[in-house]
């Protein structure tokens, strides 16, 4: 089953709060962990993965916390969610050719390279501002 991992879920909601923020406002980890009822120390490693990709930017010591990296029109879900769970992978024949020796003439091949560009076809057109409703 593909599903999203407890730290994706935390992601996703974590980031989408940071978009229904002001665009210059400096949110508190705490503030956004009980915003979105996430354990903060659980976000913090999770913003901290974002800091280094872009997602978002930090800003430490008095009035310190986060801002989004970017504008919340140019961040996409798919971005956010391999950031935290890696690539969209529904099996492993798709990982790469020759992954699977069974790839050139398998008949359900097809089928999980189409899903996996579906997915991420879908998860590329929503943008953060899409989901903060702004």
């Amino acid at each position: 089953m593909m599903e999203l991992t407890r730290k994706g879920e935390y992601a996703v909601r974590g980031i989408v709060y940071l978009a229904t923020q002001p665009e210059d406002k400096v949110c508190l980890l705490s503030d956004i962990a009980a915003a979105v009822d996430v354990p903060a120390t659980f976000l913090a490693k999770i913003f901290q993965q974002f800091s280094k990709i872009g997602l978002v930017k930090s800003y430490r010591g008095t009035g310190g916390g986060f801002v989004l990296g970017r504008a919340a029109d140019r961040i996409t879900l798919l971005e956010v969610v391999e950031a935290v769970e890696g690539p969209i992978i529904p099996n492993r024949c798709v990982v790469a050719p020759g992954e699977c020796p069974r790839d050139v003439f398998c008949n359900v091949h097809p089928v999980w390279k189409r899903v996996q560009v579906q997915v991420r076809d879908v998860l590329e057109k929503v943008t953060l501002r899409d989901l903060a409703g702004l």
